[in-house]
């Protein structure tokens, strides 16, 4: 049996570990929350992280179609950025996936060395999209701080009269 094959057939344990790894980056409470509450109203954050897991798992196995993983990966992403993680724990995660296919189908890896490194460079690449994704997020996050404090200091010197319009 193929290393697809196997991933394929054990998908849903697979995502359901790297759902659990990526969830349990949050803090206690937060990860408990996330895990156990299955409403998608209640718990968008859960919610869009599992499905995004599985869309992601699913496009890596298919050969990663870009604008699929991406529309998988961002939203994942911008949550994380919003956050107070630093680049590598928000874009992290993703390397869970390789740890958890090593744990769950080692014999199969080591049968099909080539479709494991084709897999192994997928995970790579969504690895640099997330990271992408990530840093456009943080520049947009300071762009909005800067201007912010530009309209702020200029209503101040507006309201002191320090300002004069030419």
């Amino acid at each position: 049996m193929g290393l697809n094959d196997v991933l394929v057939k054990k998908k849903a344990v697979i995502v359901r570990d790297w759902f659990d790894k990526v969830v349990d980056t949050y803090p206690t409470d937060t990860s408990r929350f996330l895990k156990s509450q299955k409403d998608p109203f209640a718990n968008p954050v859960g919610n869009t992280t599992l499905r995004g897991l599985e869309g992601m798992f699913d496009e890596i196995l298919a050969g990663m179609d870009h604008a699929a993983v991406l529309s998988f990966l961002d939203p994942i992403i911008r949550i994380r950025a919003v956050q107070s993680f630093s680049a590598s724990h928000a874009t992290g995660f993703i390397f869970f996936l390789k740890e958890i296919i090593r744990n769950i189908a080692e014999k199969e890896i080591h049968e099909n060395l080539e479709e494991w490194l084709k897999l192994d460079s997928r995970i790579e690449t969504l690895a640099l999209l997330s990271f992408d994704i990530y840093m456009g997020c943080r520049e947009k996050i300071y762009d909005i701080k800067a201007n912010e404090e530009k309209n702020r200091m200029f209503g101040v010197l507006e309201r002191a009269g320090l300002l004069k319009e030419f």
